[in-house]
């Protein structure tokens, strides 16, 4: 077949083995105009699809001369519930030399090895299909019934939605936020979107400001206990969440530790985002999202996933797919290239300076810091350094160690490592990719801090938290390699 044909293309179509497999192929490309020859050994029903006006001969597929028969088409499909005569016409093709393009049904895994070293093209195994449609119409008819639910839910929400993100929110946990939000509206119910902590990273905070996106911190406004329902969207790397009011919708890509009691639960870990999740319910309620709401959605899943190079679905490429024609492209640009702090670049300097490399690990001290999500922007940009699966950079500030980790090998789980690491002397939130910890420095020093003992208190914490660290990931920490 030529470079650059199709099969959509393409308009002379042989159908050997007429069963009924072979004859909604046939109905198919008749009813879109294709040019079809339909062979078959019953004669009797070649005579039936001749009454119908399909153009039919009686021949048996196995048969050598059937390559003679099909020496006018371009696309040969041999549709046959009989393996071993399709064995017979794909051998009979192939030996004659002919290149033509050839579809051909397996019966099982094992046929669909010999078929395809025959010289098929392409093999059909008829209950690898069936099975696959059935868990499409599994998946869709969930999705209905979800939607229901989440109908039910917010039309009982008559004192209005708090919409909880994680703590220190993230594109993904805004932007679900934020369509979530857009989805209440629509069913007549005023919804806000809380946070808890701070909205540090530059990214981060321009992309709320140029998207326009409210969000209220839980110390402000109303409590969570005076709204008709509470939601927790994209909440699980703050860890399981410790609530006074009770939770009446979850939706989340990560499996709580402990379970979570909510009228409305939706979670998937097959996806890699939340945004993934919520663009499906947009889709399932049939609103266009508005811009703002499909470009914070397009940048949640294009954050979580590295610009599609992490852990990527199906799901989240067919997500941003529905949502690329509705996002303003122009803002993310300018989400995703925001000018560096004098402080980020600060706090990078120090923990390049001060790194220290075993095997593919890197740990690092930025010493006292004034903003610590410098921290997870230093962990990142050290891990493109060439060799380095996992990074994690620590610092002081305000007498607490905050620490930041990044880690992109397959192997671990970088959120439990410092769970492992720290669990019991301060609080760790993350996941299989990135965590973060906080721990009030007087854990391993007993030391309150003061100008004359910031360098013995940066020395101490520097040598406990470098020796956890590489404890729990399996190496020894050295007073040597700094990378160089």
């Amino acid at each position: 077949m030529s470079a650059g044909v199709t099969i959509s293309s393409m308009s002379s179509y042989a159908i050997l083995g007429c069963g009924s497999v072979g004859y909604a192929v046939a109905e198919g490309l008749v009813e879109d105009g294709k040019d079809v020859l339909i062979l078959d050994k019953d004669e009797s029903r070649v005579e039936s699809l001749r009454d119908q006006d399909l153009n039919a001969k009686q021949i048996d597929i196995s048969d050598p001369d059937v390559v003679d028969a099909v020496a006018d088409r371009d696309v040969v499909l041999i549709l046959s519930s009989d393996v071993e005569a399709n064995k017979a016409a794909v051998s009979t093709i192939r030996d004659k030399g002919d290149d033509r393009f050839v579809v051909v049904r397996a019966s099982d895994p094992v046929s669909e090895d010999e078929l395809a070293e025959l010289g098929a093209d392409v093999v059909i195994n008829p209950s690898e299909v069936i099975a696959d449609s059935a868990l499409r119409s599994l998946e869709s008819g969930e999705l209905e019934y979800k939607a229901r639910q989440l109908t039910e839910i917010l039309e009982d929400a008559s004192g209005g939605l708090a919409v909880l993100t994680q703590n220190n929110p993230d594109p993904d946990s805004i932007a679900s936020a934020a369509a979530l939000q857009a989805i209440a509206r629509e069913h007549g119910v005023d919804a806000v979107i809380n946070y808890d902590g701070d909205i540090g990273h530059q990214e981060n905070r321009a992309f709320v400001n140029l998207l326009g996106i409210e969000l209220v911190p839980l110390s402000e406004g109303k409590t969570l206990s005076e709204y008709g329902a509470v939601a927790l969207v994209d909440h699980m790397k703050s860890g399981d969440p410790d609530m006074d009011s009770e939770v009446d919708i979850f939706i989340d890509h990560y499996e709580p530790e402990e379970g979570i009691e909510a009228a409305f639960t939706d979670v998937r870990p097959n996806v890699s985002s939340t945004s993934t999740i919520l663009t499906k319910y947009l889709q399932e309620f049939d609103l266009s999202p508005s811009e703002a709401v499909a470009t914070a959605l397009l940048y949640g899943i294009r954050s979580e996933t590295l610009d599609f190079k992490r852990e990527t679905t199906p799901a989240d490429l067919t997500a941003a797919a529905y949502l690329h024609p509705f996002a303003n492209h122009d803002t993310l640009e300018q989400v995703e290239s925001p000018s560096m702090s004098p402080e980020t670049l600060d706090v990078l300097a120090e923990a390049i300076q001060n790194r220290e490399v075993q095997g593919s690990h890197l740990v690092s001290n930025a010493g006292f810091i004034r903003d610590r999500d410098a921290l997870g922007q230093a962990a990142q940009h050290l891990l493109k350094l060439e060799g380095i699966t996992t990074t994690a950079v620590f610092g002081i500030a305000d007498d607490r160690i905050f620490l930041s980790a990044r880690s992109k090998d397959i192997r671990i789980n970088i959120g439990k490592i410092l769970d492992d690491a720290f669990t019991g002397i301060g609080e760790t939130g993350g996941h299989s990719t990135q965590g973060d910890v906080e721990i009030p420095l007087g854990i391993f020093t007993g030391i309150e801090t003061s100008d004359e003992n910031r360098d013995t208190l940066l020395q101490l914490t520097e040598e406990a938290v470098r020796r956890k660290l590489f404890q729990a990931m399996g190496v020894e920490s050295t007073e040597s390699g700094n990378g160089t």
